[in-house]
């Protein structure tokens, strides 16, 4: 086999260890080297995890043995660190939301051709063997035409916000769920039903502790070739990841529990997955086994390719401005009383500012 692909880390927070731990049970990924600008954090990385880290961004980026930099920082420092990381000529991994806002999302895209680089986004959900199974039921005919989906993301956040968190503002956690939950499932709708034309959304705030935040959220989509979807997801709820697909010969639910969503390899164990075809009812449905998987192991495997391949991978940029252009879509349906948003206008509109922009810095 192929050595490695050594690649760096940046941020080393909670979710760099859990990214870290999907890399070490991995043949195709090796994290070498981590970042961070705070010593503690520095210090406790390699404590926890073995591997060594800098005090310097740009002595991790002037290794050559380094192809590629995983990035696990704020959503509103994506794109700074990316342009550098970019610069530097290594590829791009950025956990998901591709970026804080939509212009800095296509202006992450638009590094790839800028620097000859690929940029990969942690949509992982797509990646669950269940989630798979249903696509390849999908392909195969197996459910006829797909007319309906329903997806829903929720957990009990909100009910845990406070001042000092970052998710209790408006400007760093746009609505809420919306932004940090329901985006895992425009992804996998995406995904599931092809392309997504338009929104309507609704939004509600149900929790006692007072953030500035909605925390109950529900989009309403739909497809290019007419089919709808539902994405709920509430923020004062236990938590929950399941994903329900309609079609004219059967339909398909898959569902998780969210508590080992840490834990990916873990999932099969507990998960739900049926197939209910036909004109049978509840009691015909038919169990279907799910399958060990592990997304984030298998999300940072596509990555390595990428840096060995220099070829782009399906957790593409693109992709992942899809998944935020739903976002702001929503939250100005929100704004205008659940008005339909078509996703075309927002990907212009957003476009139109990255380019006054682009102007201002000339």
């Amino acid at each position: 086999m192929a050595e490695p692909v050594h690649v760096g880390i940046v941020g080393l927070g909670r979710w760099a260890r859990v990214l870290t731990r999907a890399a070490k049970k991995s043949n195709a990924i090796k994290i070498v080297a981590g970042f961070s600008r705070s010593e503690e954090k520095r210090e406790a990385f390699t404590r926890d995890t073995g591997i060594p880290t800098t005090s310097d961004l740009k002595s991790l980026l002037a290794d050559p043995s380094i192809k590629g930099v995983i990035l696990t920082v704020p959503n509103e420092q994506h794109l700074p660190v990316a342009a550098e990381v970019a610069k530097a000529g290594k590829h791009v991994y950025t956990e998901k939301p591709i970026a804080s806002t939509l212009e800095d999302g296509l202006a992450i895209a638009a590094l790839e051709k800028e620097h000859g680089i690929t940029v990969t986004v942690g949509h992982s959900a797509r990646l669950m063997a269940g989630v798979r199974r249903i696509r390849e039921a999908i392909d195969a005919g197996e459910l006829g035409r797909v007319a309906l989906i329903e997806a829903n993301f929720s957990n009990e956040r909100a009910l845990e916000l406070t001042p000092q968190t970052w998710r209790w503002y408006k400007h760093r956690a746009p609505g809420g769920p919306l932004s940090q939950l329901a985006i895992h499932m425009f992804d996998l709708v995406h995904y599931i039903g092809g392309e997504i034309s338009e929104a309507s959304s609704i939004a509600s705030k149900l929790s006692p502790v007072g953030a500035e935040v909605d925390d109950q959220s529900l989009t309403l989509l739909k497809f290019k070739d007419g089919k709808v979807a539902y994405v709920g997801s509430s923020w004062t709820s236990p938590g929950i990841f399941s994903l329900r697909v309609f079609g004219a010969k059967g339909l398909m639910h898959y569902e998780i529990d969210f508590g080992v969503w840490d834990t990916p390899d873990e999932i099969h164990k507990s998960s739900s997955l049926y197939i209910q075809r036909g004109k049978d009812g509840f009691g015909k449905r038919e169990v279907l086994q799910d399958s060990e998987s592990d997304m984030f192991r298998i999300e940072l495997e596509l990555f390595a390719e990428s840096c060995r391949s220099g070829k782009g991978n399906e957790l593409s940029a693109d992709n992942g401005n899809v998944a935020v252009a739903c976002v702001y879509a929503a939250l100005q349906s929100i704004d205008s009383n659940g008005q339909l948003v078509k996703l075309a206008d927002v990907m212009a509109a957003a476009r139109a500012r990255a380019g006054e922009g682009d102007r201002h810095v000339a």
